[in-house]
């Protein structure tokens, strides 16, 4: 059985780990994006949107990683869609378009049950009503030997942390302070969880920090 993992989890300098007020327009909250300036310029990145070029190096290989790897992911209903309450129609298939960057199963969390949806390029979303104890049952059943990766938001990987359920946290923290949003760690004990700083890099862009236990 493989790990349970945070990976490429971009926070700022002042803990928040989106920004606030998510809508269509701004689905990574209001300064968001900023938290993700580190991986945008990288190559994977730009091979993920289908383009060439993009730059190599530290970040690239964290930006890399954090997709590799992994036979399934777990995510909250929010990083899904900005669609709340009881889902109005079938046309919301998710932020990505019709080829999803994840390739394997994907567990959503909601309270409205909704249908399956396969995707191109390997991506099926599955919708979880019964808890992150049965999405992550799923997800370890779909995933193997391979890793299942929490890929967000804040709310879902709160929730992994408070239950025991994630093994490594890679974070990148990048140089912004967002003043608000959704803080990451506020109220968690995580040298009581038992993690603690198993790697450090920097870099011109973010500083990548490991956290196991």
């Amino acid at each position: 059985m493989g790990r349970v993992r945070v990976a490429g989890f971009a926070v700022s300098i002042d803990g928040f780990g989106a920004g606030p007020d998510q809508s269509l327009e701004n689905p990574l909250g209001v300064r968001g994006p900023e938290l993700h300036a580190w991986y945008f310029p990288t190559r994977t990145f730009q091979a993920m949107i289908g383009k060439d070029g993009g730059t190599e190096g530290i970040d690239d290989r964290f930006g890399r990683a954090s997709m590799t790897g992994f036979g399934a992911f777990i995510l909250g209903r929010n990083m899904f869609g900005p669609v709340r309450g009881d889902w109005p129609d079938d046309v919301w298939k998710g932020w990505w378009g019709d080829d999803p960057p994840y390739h394997a199963p994907t567990y959503i969390l909601t309270h409205h049950p909704r249908p399956s949806i396969e995707m191109e390029g390997g991506t099926t979303f599955h919708f979880v009503t019964d808890g992150i104890e049965s999405a992550l049952d799923q997800a370890r059943a779909a995933a193997g030997d391979l890793d299942v990766k929490i890929g967000g938001g804040v709310s879902t990987v709160r929730q992994y942390l408070l239950a025991g359920a994630i093994d490594e946290l890679h974070l990148v923290v990048s140089p912004v302070m967002l003043g608000r949003g959704e803080a990451l760690f506020a109220g968690i004990d995580l040298p009581g969880l038992g993690y603690r700083v198993t790697e450090t890099v920097a870099t011109e862009a973010a500083t990548h920090v490991v956290l196991t236990r």
